[in-house]
């Protein structure tokens, strides 16, 4: 079974950087998605893909990865730099 680890960003609706401390991991599923023919809804019976754990660091994510046997991917992101302005500076 294939994982993904990684930290997640901040959504689209948030102005702050609330719920992007931690590290996430999601199982990833290869199994064939099927169609609904009548209402065109996609579905399957596999519910894996329904997974995601979350952890304080990324070296706990990796533990748990190499506890239960998971092939896994650790994806960096970029920190975001924060430079403090304030209004005081145009006058330095």
């Amino acid at each position: 079974m294939r994982a993904k680890i990684f930290k997640p960003s901040k959504t689209a609706m948030q102005s702050g950087r609330a719920n992007t401390k931690s590290w996430s991991l999601v199982l990833l599923d290869d199994s064939k998605i099927s169609k609904d023919g009548l209402m065109g809804w996609h579905g399957g019976s596999n519910t894996v893909n329904q997974v995601k754990l979350k952890f304080s660091t990324k070296a706990d994510a990796i533990d748990y990865a190499n506890r239960n046997n998971l092939n896994y991917e650790v994806l960096e992101s970029s920190e975001r730099k924060v430079i403090s302005k304030s209004y005081a500076d145009n006058f330095k």
